[in-house]
């Protein structure tokens, strides 16, 4: 199937890179001109320039970039973008460096190793750029950053988001701090863009040294399995400096960075599915910080009854559930999509649409570690929280926690000031903020986790809930020490606490809702809530406790 007869918002199909490859050339060539005003020459030469900025560093290095199983530039931002919304910019750009040989005319490849510009996903604009590592190996010189800086500034003005397709070596080493110059303009741009546009990066390649920071400051990272590779520095320096001898794979590949670091947010098989998956994502985002998400028409009834869910929770509140079953039953057509799904599994995070409109979902997970919140459960919910909330996003909660993970790793690790990052986040969101409590809510978690106490919006509770200090063995062991019969008090402390009676008497949740009714109660609440208007006292900014 051509890529050209397909419609934006059919599913996209895996084609040759040699067909896509193709496809390009000819929709970007010739360049031609009939008025015979213009000279004959000129008309060659702009055809020749633009011959060469498509074609990137020439037939061999495309044919090992496929080899590679990697995309160029170019093939990546048609699959990306919807087809033929693609203007260029900055094509016929060039370095400026004359050292190291770099002055030789073979040196000034137009367009320097990044092509940028605009285009649309499902008909909604973007502003994108795509390193070529067919070109110096997509590294970065002085003119390479400022056609990214010049997309990012355009974004900024028009308020749409920006995505960063990364595949280079790192800094222009012959450009020397011209090269680093680059990436601080970048990184300044990174920082002020926060929270006013979305801020997608795609690593696709390498990505090493200053590089890695760009990404790091943006909102979601993705990468590619095998192909990418994410690290300060690389292999040969680890050995030299500590004797680790270490893989790029092991150091920085996809695993390291979506399951032990947390530094990306998911990793896809290929490229083609990559910025397939892309474009699903960006569905779920506005475009600024000013407007909402797009509201997508659905045949999933918003008053659904989900008669399942009045069964999903064990009797026995020592049995786990999944979590993701009360979640996929929930959102619209059971399309949740999950962020950071390999990394602190105890927490979930994700985006999906409750009757056509956008919701941050975050939810305990009973399945591990009992769902309580550890280190980096209590950061990647507060990141997570800390997005919804800049983009305008209401905030689903599913609350099922027995409390923070105890032990000397977390304490020495900070997990005090690690889960007030999450405490911090809820407090100070403004968003629409619904919180549905399936079982326990114990002790600081049941606090930290968009409580009614941190202008929590409307907080449920379902018959299965318990809202206490702590769990019932280990609250008789304490208060009822010495007790000759502590099975008959913690029959009694169950009766009194650990249900939602006491929360609901005392108005910290809004009331005791059957599970089967939750979709339906939750889309009546966005209704009323789409108008809400908060706002926190006037600050430069606040100091999250970081």
């Amino acid at each position: 199937m051509d890529l050209a007869a397909r419609d934006c918002r059919t599913p996209r199909i895996l084609s040759p890179m040699s067909v896509i490859a193709s496809n390009i050339i000819s929709r970007s060539l010739p360049f031609a001109f009939s008025f015979r005003c213009l000279s004959t020459n000129v008309v060659q030469r702009i055809n020749e320039q633009r011959h060469q900025a498509v074609s990137g560093g020439g037939e061999k290095k495309v044919a090992s970039q496929h080899k590679k199983g990697k995309l160029t530039a170019r093939e990546r931002l048609q699959l990306l973008l919807d087809h033929n919304s693609f203007r260029e910019h900055d094509m016929f750009v060039v370095h400026n460096c004359t050292d190291f040989g770099m002055d030789s005319p073979s040196n000034k490849i137009p367009g320097d190793g990044v092509v940028t510009g605009q285009g649309k996903i499902n008909g909604r604009n973007v502003f994108v750029f795509s390193q070529d590592f067919t070109v110096f190996g997509g590294s970065l010189s002085h003119a390479h950053a400022r056609k990214i800086c010049k997309v990012m500034d355009q974004a900024m003005l028009v308020g749409v988001p920006l995505i960063g397709l990364n595949d280079s070596g790192g800094a222009r080493i012959q450009e020397g701090i011209e090269s680093l110059a680059g990436y601080a303009e970048i990184f300044q741009r990174n920082v002020l863009a926060s929270g006013v546009i979305p801020q997608l990066s795609v690593l696709m390649g390498p990505c090493a040294g200053g590089a890695v920071y760009s990404p790091a400051i943006t909102d979601f990272t993705f990468m590619v399995k095998d192909t990418s590779h994410v690290f300060v520095t690389g292999p040969e320096v680890v050995k030299t400096v500590t004797k680790e001898a270490v893989t790029m794979e092991e150091l920085g590949g996809a695993r390291t960075h979506t399951v032990i670091s947390g530094v990306a947010h998911e990793a896809f098989d290929n490229d083609v599915v990559a910025l397939s998956k892309i474009r699903e994502f960006f569905d779920f985002l506005p475009l600024n910080n000013r407007e909402s998400a797009p509201i997508r028409v659905n045949d999933d009834n918003w008053d659904r009854q989900i008669p399942s869910l009045n069964n999903v929770v064990p009797e026995d509140s020592t049995k786990p559930y999944n979590m993701l079953d009360i979640v996929n039953a929930v959102v619209d057509e059971g399309n949740f999509y999950e962020i950071m799904a390999a990394y602190a599994k105890n927490i979930i995070v994700g985006f999906g649409r409750m009757n056509g409109r956008t919701v941050g979902v975050i939810a305990n997970q009973p399945l591990v570690a009992a769902g309580c919140l550890d280190i980096n459960a209590s950061v990647k919910g507060a990141r997570f929280v800390r997005f919804c909330d800049a983009f305008n996003i209401p905030i689903l909660t599913f609350v099922d926690v027995p409390g923070f993970l105890p032990g000397t790793n977390q304490e020495h690790g900070g997990i005090i000031r690690h889960g007030a990052k999450l405490l911090f986040a809820y407090a100070e969101s403004t968003v629409p903020k619904i919180t549905i409590i399936t079982r326990k809510a114990y002790g600081g978690a049941y606090i930290v986790m968009a409580s009614k106490h941190f202008r929590g919006d409307v907080n449920y509770a379902w018959p299965t809930a318990e809202v206490a200090v702590m769990g019932a063995k280990g609250a008789v062991a304490i208060v009822c020490r010495g007790d000759p019969d502590l099975a008959a008090r913690e029959v009694e402390y169950v009766e009194k606490f650990s249900n939602p009676f006491s929360a609901a008497q005392r108005g910290y949740v809004d009331d005791i809702i059957l599970p089967s009714t939750t979709r339906k109660r939750v889309c009546e609440d966005l209704d009323t809530l789409a108008t809400k208007r908060q706002s926190n006292p006037w600050k430069k900014h606040a100091n999250i406790p970081l």
